[in-house]
């Protein structure tokens, strides 16, 4: 069959970029394919074009996908076009996958049983937890575990050696790799591996046993690959040994796409793809089909950005038909009732787009009280057990019951009590034995310096306010005069979760009230029967990709939340450009979801990625505020340049019980307000402001994070 046979017969049409990459069969071939190029009909279209034009056997061709999903939909995919007797007889895997098959080969070889592949979470998770437990002496909990586990997949895909996993201590807070140690002895012990053990013992075998390497040569002398920006450095070295001398090697990827550095993700294999693979050839498909000419334009120009990658343009096949939308907010929690709304009213597919799932918990909630349909596209649980939500919780309870000694056992050392744990260990056992609040029996111990008792009597009388208080009001005394930001701070940890626990706090009246919605917060998102017809879907950026949709709304795009932070000096570190642009990558991602609408949030004055993708957004809005001179769109002129709207729009975004920042005083806790005036404590001192000063000197920032 010639080349215009196949393409008449199987009715495919194709542009010349993705015709090139379909006819491209022999040798080494990286596809470099941006969003909504059609790489999947591509891959597609060339296995079928491999098998009736040039006859190669589908059982010699094996296609390597990034997940399970993705490998059972490339064979329906393939099926929907050429058949499925002819699908049956292709190779679809996972990287995983053949690392299994691998495995079993070799075990035969040998006459050995391999280990047994741990599959299921709990069982990992229990030995995890126990030399968790063994090494620091606490129980994980199950953001720790989460966390240890995508470390542990990161050193093991990148191959680190212990100097390099000592090097991750300081960001994890504790002896990773004295856990990593014990972790995979006892796996070992067990005759048990992991997935990523999966990834080693294969990549060994290859190594060391050249019959089993030239078996799989020899099944298999044409290798794909899908989603390559997503393979981790082991994963790509296991690929180029099964590929041989011959090299048929065909991936496909988008460096600009490459968002899982977290689970050791390896774009730069992308990038130095000619230098691994000898008379290479590089094909691009520049064409976007899915998106508005706006979002197109506005994305290629944002990513471009970036340094790690590789020189190509994305261009749209549609025509432009709609602005991209910056929707400008007064805070970030305006976000919700807005959104809330969209759900009420909206009647075509409409995602909601986040960089990580906590942020979706307040919109969620609000969703459920009025209740509102949507979908969850994989959220998880982490946030519930992360140690600031267990922290704060376990301070609300000791207030309520400031005689629990278990809790103040937990928190002590998280608040300003100075106490040491010798010391805490005496309290404890006098405030038992004598029937006394925990902080009470602090005064009873003459032992105990007089600058400490001072210190406990003040956050007795702290928690004694607290516990008659609204929970977001609360949750502010705990983060400022009780001392709890300095424990973090000290720690180094993102206050983040601190946002998203005040908000929803601040739709309770009451601590108990809110530690019961919590738990049922918990359990929405754990067993919530979401309606599969909804058009109303709440997903992160990662769970969404490859997927598209009418319209996006992309939240909490303010630097310190999307991205996360950015590169303060000049000249940044290699490995603070790195982060940093994986969390432009992510961004983009987020914007290529959108086929028609794209609406962004602003709130706040740090709103980098905004900016960079819409600049011209941020000139109009410099011009709309201005009537005599602009001074900056980021330090707003004197009242008298600005109408009474944005006053009001000020006085709105200050509630009781609010974190602010005076300019001059630091930090403070908003303690009582009326229409005119401000009551701000400072750690045991209040100052009364009048709000319209405050305005005009532009003294105070809203902290609501």
């Amino acid at each position: 069959m010639t080349s215009e046979e196949f393409f008449d017969r199987f009715h495919i049409n194709l542009t010349d970029q993705q015709r090139a990459a379909v006819e491209a069969v022999d040798g080494p071939v990286l596809l470099l394919a941006v969003p909504g190029s059609g790489k999947t009909t591509v891959l597609v279209a060339r296995l079928g074009y491999m098998i009736f034009v040039r006859g190669i056997a589908p059982e010699r061709i094996l296609t390597v996908t990034y997940t399970v999903a993705a490998t059972r939909d490339m064979r329906e995919r393939f099926a929907s076009f050429f058949g499925d007797e002819l699908a049956s007889r292709l190779e679809f895997r996972t990287i995983n996958g053949i690392c299994a098959k691998i495995i079993a080969a070799f075990s035969r070889e040998v006459g050995k049983k391999a280990f047994d592949l741990i599959s299921d979470e709990k069982k990992s998770g229990a030995i995890l937890g126990a030399k968790y437990r063994e090494v620091t002496q606490e129980f994980a909990t199950e953001s720790d575990l989460a966390d240890l586990r995508t470390r542990i997949t990161r050193i093991k895909n990148q191959g680190l050696c212990e100097e390099e996993i000592r090097a991750l201590e300081k960001e994890a807070g504790y002896d990773i790799f004295a856990i990593y140690v014990a972790y995979n002895k006892a796996l070992r012990e067990a005759r048990l591996m992991d997935y990523d053990d999966q990834l080693v013992y294969a990549l060994n075998i290859l190594k060391r046993s050249k019959p089993t390497l030239a078996a799989f040569r020899a099944a298999y002398p044409y290798i794909s690959v899908d989603e390559a920006q997503d393979t981790s450095k082991i994963q790509h070295t296991i690929i180029a040994m099964l590929a041989g001398k011959n090299d048929n090697l065909f991936m496909v990827g988008d460096e600009d796409q490459s968002i899982y550095g977290f689970r050791a993700a390896y774009p730069e294999a992308l990038l130095r793809f000619e230098a691994d693979h000898p008379n290479a050839r590089v094909l691009l498909m520049e064409t976007n089909f899915r998106s508005d000419q706006n979002i197109v334009k506005a994305a290629d120009r944002f990513i471009r950005m970036n340094s790690l990658r590789r020189d190509k343009h994305m261009e749209a096949s549609r025509d432009a038909a709609v602005q991209i939308e910056r929707i400008d907010l007064t805070g970030r929690r305006a976000q919700y009732t807005y959104l809330a709304k969209v759900a009420a009213n909206g009647r075509e597919e409409t995602a909601v787009l986040y960089r990580n799932n906590e942020s979706m918990l307040p919109l969620l909630d609000l969703l459920d009280r009025e209740g509102l349909s949507y979908r969850v596209r994989q959220a998880d649980l982490t946030f519930f057990s992360h140690r600031i939500v267990n922290d704060i919780t376990d301070i609300l309870r000791f207030s309520l019951d400031p005689s629990d000694t278990e809790i103040f056992m937990r928190i002590y050392y998280k608040l300003s009590t100075y106490l040491s744990r010798e010391t805490v260990n005496e309290v404890c056992e006098l405030a038992k034995s004598r029937s006394l609040p925990v902080l009470a029996a602090v005064q009873r111990c003459r032992s105990i310096p007089n600058g400490t008792r001072t210190s406990c009597q003040t956050l007795a009388e702290f928690l004694s306010v607290i516990a008659r208080e609204k929970p977001d009001s609360a949750i502010a005394l705990i983060e400022g005069p009780c001392g709890y930001s300095h424990y973090l701070d000290r720690m180094g940890m993102n206050t983040q979760k601190l946002f998203i626990l005040k908000t929803l706090a601040a739709r309770e009246t009451s601590i108990k009230n809110f530690l019961s919605r919590l738990e049922a917060l918990r359990n929405l998102v754990l067993n919530a029967d979401h309606d599969p017809s909804c058009h109303f879907i709440l997903s992160t950026i990662h769970a969404s990709k490859g997927l598209e949709y009418d319209t996006v709304y992309l939240m909490d795009v303010a630097d310190g939340i999307f991205p996360e932070s950015v590169p303060m000096k000049k000249k940044p570190s290699k490995e603070e450009t790195a982060a940093y642009e994986e969390e432009r990558r992510l961004f983009y991602v987020g914007v290529t979801r959108a086929k028609n609408r794209l609406r962004i949030f602003t709130f706040g004055k740090n709103l980098t990625f905004c900016r960079d993708l819409l600049p011209e957004s941020f000139r109009q809005k410099a011009q709309t505020v201005k009537k005599g001179k602009i001074t900056s769109l980021h330090h707003p002129p004197a009242i008298k340049d600005f109408p009474e709207e944005a006053y009001a729009r000020f006085k709105d975004s200050l509630t009781e019980g609010q974190v602010v920042r005076h300019k001059n005083l630091g930090n403070g806790y908003i303690s009582r307000m009326d229409d005119s005036r401000v009551t701000i404590l400072f750690g045991d001192q209040e100052r009364t402001f009048d709000l319209r000063f405050l305005f005009m000197k532009d003294l105070l920032d809203v902290t609501e994070g």
